[in-house]
This record gives C-alpha cells, sequence and structure tokens, in this order.
C-alpha cells in the first residue's frame, strides 16, 4: 500500500475527532473523540516509521501510554462531574471558568 493511503486515512480519521471534539456536548463522547485523534496520530507515526525507519514505532507507544493515562483521568473527571451534577453535558458545566 502506498504512504499516501495511510496518511489520507489518518486525516480523515483526524477530522472525524475534530469535529466530535467541537460538537458533541456528552463529556465521554468527547473523550473518545479524542481518542480517535490519538489513533490518526498513530497511524501517521507507524506509516513513516514503516517508510523511512524505526523512530516513529516507539513514539506510537508513548503515544498509546499517554492515551491511555488521558482516559483514566478523564473518565475520573467525567464520573465526578456526573456524581455533583446528575449530567456529564459540557455546556452546563460552569464550575470550570476561571
Amino acid at each position: 500500500m502506498l504512504l499516501t493511503q495511510f496518511l489520507l486515512l489518518a486525516a480523515i480519521l483526524f477530522s472525524i475527532g475534530v469535529y466530535g471534539v467541537i460538537v458533541r456536548k456528552n463529556g465521554v463522547l468527547v473523550l473518545m473523540s479524542v481518542e480517535l485523534m490519538l489513533n490518526a496520530v498513530n497511524i501517521n507515526l507507524i506509516a513513516f516509521s514503516t517508510y523511512h525507519g524505526l523512530g516513529g514505532q516507539v513514539f506510537a507507544l508513548f503515544v498509546i501510554a499517554v492515551a491511555a493515562a488521558e482516559v483514566g483521568v478523564g473518565l475520573a473527571i467525567v464520573l465526578l462531574i456526573y456524581r455533583n451534577r446528575r449530567s456529564v453535558d459540557i455546556d452546563q458545566l460552569d464550575e470550570l471558568k476561571g
């Protein structure tokens, strides 16, 4: 397969993720959209690594580790918001405003 096919797939996934972060009001769906964007970055790193060297695979492992930490912290925040507000609607949150 060509490199451009992988890059096109990653660009489509990243665009869907950005759309999900901008449009969604549910906190869990926003976290899922961020995960989709991180997976698109991983596809790019692995594709470039296949064509140019091994460094991208190491960075992809770091991205996976960061994604796992983001899921843990993000779900904890969403659960605390749900426990206090009985809703995970992001538009209703005003406690986080500075």
